[in-house]
């Protein structure tokens, strides 16, 4: 067996319920996170077939879209356009984005979903332009205004609060959020008129930055941080602390994961591909990234054949002689430069924990050398 170090640098959500991934593994590898609390949709739904749309045969498509969402889109409409796009049979993302927001929006197609939670788990990084003035209810344009202040703040006020920001902090989820209370959604709750008490939760913000303030009223900023950190509560703490109150009126995201703005693709060059594709001038295969872009932050691990018959049957495999790893923990699984399954190290066995079945459209070999 030979370790191979990868050479690069997100709750799995479908846009059907009933597309949720059936995959073929033996144990979960990691429990999959709530939606990402970057800015929830708090919209969507599945969007139906047109009156007189032939039906469609699915078929197997395996790797990530990374979509810069337009605004005025939902995440979850977003999925369901790539997805028949593709005609894939299993489509998820892999971090919310609320409709007012743009950027990259993971879309994973079949066995790639699998790879959800590892790109949940990566850092994110946006920019977002916050109003001073007023404070609404939803903490962006959507709300009704429930606070407002004549004061605006300079620069120097700014920098000065923002490492109170920076680091572990304690953060309210706003009110308009998808967390759940008491079996219900706190958006559902707060539409409904009721006062919804959300408990402060630890997040970690790695950097926040003032870029620019073009004007008295606007201030753009730059933030990446951990999952589960609310943007839009962000703007909101620091125009209580600054005293002029303030909401995101302009949010995009450039990273998740190791997703950054080079990997996106518009939507509109997503659909002339296709349409080149139908004619026979391309393939949709170059706008997929391979399944494995998702693993740059866990080392590879490459086995003979003879291992890889015995992991994809779900059995063990003994480590053994000069070749086999001295690390544990999780790895991923390749046989002749092909992405086999997920599977841990540990006393001297490696443990097949998610077996990846790519038979049908991936990507293109040369988006699986730019991955290298």
């Amino acid at each position: 067996m030979i370790v191979t170090t990868p050479g690069s640098e997100f709750e799995l959500q479908s846009a059907d319920p009933h597309d949720r991934e059936k995959n073929n593994s033996l144990e979960p590898l990691r429990t999959a996170p709530s939606p990402d609390a970057c800015d929830q949709d708090r919209r969507g739904g599945k969007q139906p077939r047109r009156a007189g749309e032939p039906r469609r045969d699915k078929r197997d498509v395996h790797g990530w879209v990374i979509l810069d969402k337009p605004i005025g889109m939902t995440s979850t409409h977003a999925v369901a356009v790539v997805k028949r796009l593709f005609q894939a049979k299993r489509a998820g993302h892999a971090g919310t984005l609320d409709p007012l927001a743009s950027g990259g929006l993971p879309i994973a197609l079949g066995e790639a979903t699998k790879t959800v939670p590892f790109v949940m788990d990566g850092r994110k990084r946006y920019r977002f332009t916050v109003c001073w003035g007023e404070e609404r209810d939803t903490d962006d344009t959507e709300g009704r205004v429930v606070r407002s202040s004549e004061a605006r703040p300079s620069v120097e006020a700014i920098e000065e609060l923002l490492p109170r920001f920076t680091g572990l902090i304690e953060q309210i989820p706003p009110q308009y959020s998808a967390i759940k209370v008491q079996g219900e959604r706190a958006y559902d709750l707060a539409r409904d008129g009721e006062t919804v008490e959300l408990k402060p939760r630890p997040v970690e913000i790695h950097h926040l930055i003032l870029v620019e303030q073009p004007d008295s009223t606007h201030s753009v900023f730059e933030a990446e941080c951990g999952k589960g950190t609310y943007v839009r509560a962000l703007a909101r703490d620091i125009g209580r602390l600054l005293g002029c109150y303030g909401h995101i009126c302009s949010l995009r995201r450039t990273l998740v994961g190791p997703f950054t703005e080079s990997d996106m693709i518009p939507l509109e060059q997503l659909q002339a591909l296709c349409d080149r594709a139908a004619s026979g001038e391309g393939s949709l295969a170059d706008a997929l990234l391979p399944v494995e872009t998702a693993l740059d932050d866990i080392p590879a691990l490459a086995v003979t054949r003879a291992d890889a018959a015995r992991l994809h049957r779900g059995q063990a495999v003994l480590l053994r002689g000069r070749d086999a790893p001295n690390c544990s923990g999780t790895v991923y699984v390749t046989v002749a430069g092909r992405l086999l399954a997920l599977a841990e190290i540990g006393n001297g066995e490696l443990i097949p924990k998610r077996v990846f079945n790519l038979n049908g459209l991936t990507a293109s070999p040369a988006r699986n050398q730019e991955s290298v």
